[in-house]
């Protein structure tokens, strides 16, 4: 933290998880190191990329921000090293990319993680030499922009599944700044509850002052897996709908208001009163039927028990069952998040009849990324 203790600009919180990221941001700022930014969707990813280049002695420079998950490979090359008159169809003119424009200041590249392999042989070069050629050129342009990359997925991992090259993942990763999500820091949320109230009360022109009862309480129980990007859409839904100056426990979602409603297996049976009946024969030890006839066939019972439940519920029976059944060697990610996707992708494509570019916006990824995730879990349409 600053001399003053207040933590960077536009950082609301004095967890102990957000005033290390406040030590480490302020000290990496005032060096020309590059800068790897991680967390997941919602942790504030660019608001400290922003506060890296506003205390860096580049603060005078452009601020620079690309999101590579956006664009496809050949328009993203495009949009960060420009091109030349005739270089594609469309191509009617010269035109200078991100890079030429962040020179002198810093270049922010969120989702880093979406870009191709090919696409990072040239990030790379900029990286080490400064320099680039334009698309459909042949002479080199140099420029002196300061790289802040951000990713939400784990870069090892990519490394690993030779998704990410390693070369340029340790060229990024000089300095990594690891976000916290907002379940690990839940003693920040009244703080960031009273910023968005007070916020949203001026954008709207209302007056919602104060809690009701609860309000707090399910707030800081809740998990929040879309982190502070949902807390602050929560509030903003809750000041819009607002008839009094009160924010009640009933203008927020069912999933946040009631605790038990995306609580585990565990956690539901217990609030039932410790229901004995034994557990279905599916291999989900947690889902015990409740109100199912005696004697009725045990695949009866979980389809009516699971069908009573959320997603998030199913989603942390899928993760435990999971973690249970691996063995200690064994990849967790291979085990429960790659066969999550690849379902996932697969009844997706089914929905959207096939057609790739529907499916990868559904997705939220960039066609190539969903292409070479069908060569990976040896998808095709006929799965």
């Amino acid at each position: 933290m600053s001399s003053r203790g207040q933590l960077l600009p536009g950082v609301i919180g004095h967890s102990p998880a957000m005033r290390e990221v406040d030590r480490v941001t302020r000290k990496v700022a005032v060096s020309n190191a590059s800068v790897l930014i991680l967390g997941e969707t919602g942790t504030g990813k660019e608001l400290i990329a922003s506060a890296v280049h506003r205390l860096s002695h580049r603060s005078g420079g452009p601020f620079v921000k690309v999101n590579c998950g956006a664009l496809s490979e050949s328009l993203l090359e495009s949009e960060l090293f420009g091109h030349v008159r005739g270089a594609f169809t469309g191509a009617v003119a010269n035109r200078a990319g991100r890079f030429e424009a962040a020179d002198g200041g810093s270049i922010f590249l969120d989702e880093i993680n979406s870009t191709t392999l090919t696409l990072q042989v040239k990030l790379l070069r900029v990286l080490q030499e400064k320099e680039f050629e334009r698309v459909g050129d042949t002479s080199s342009h140099r420029t002196d922009a300061r790289i802040i990359a951000a990713s939400n997925r784990d870069l090892m991992r990519q490394v690993q599944l030779e998704e990410f090259r390693e070369d340029l993942y340790w060229r990024l990763n000089v300095v990594p700044i690891e976000l916290p999500a907002l379940r690990h820091r839940r003693e920040d949320i009244p703080a960031l509850v009273a910023f968005f109230l007070d916020h949203y009360n001026e954008v709207n022109d209302r007056y919602v002052s104060h809690l009701g009862p609860g309000v707090m309480r399910a707030l800081q129980d809740y998990h929040w897996p879309g982190n502070v990007r949902e807390l602050q859409n929560y509030v903003e839904r809750a000041v819009v709908m607002s008839d009094t100056d009160e924010l009640v426990l009933d203008a927020l979602p069912l999933c946040v208001r009631d605790p038990h409603h995306s609580a585990p297996v565990r956690e539901l049976t217990s609030a039932a009163g410790g229901l004995q009946a034994p557990p279905v024969s599916n291999g989900m030890n947690e889902v015990r039927p409740a109100d199912v006839a005696p004697g009725a066939p045990a695949g009866a019972n979980a389809a009516l028990d699971i069908n009573r439940m959320d997603l998030k519920t199913l989603a942390r029976i899928v993760v435990q069952r999971g973690l249970d059944e691996a063995d200690d060697a064994e990849d967790l990610h291979s085990v429960v998040v790659d066969q999550v996707e690849r379902e996932l992708i697969s009844q997706l494509l089914l929905r959207c009849g096939g057609v790739q570019t529907k499916t990868a916006s559904r997705l939220g990824m960039n066609r190539n990324t969903l292409s070479k995730k069908m060569k990976d879990y040896g998808l095709n349409l006929d799965d």
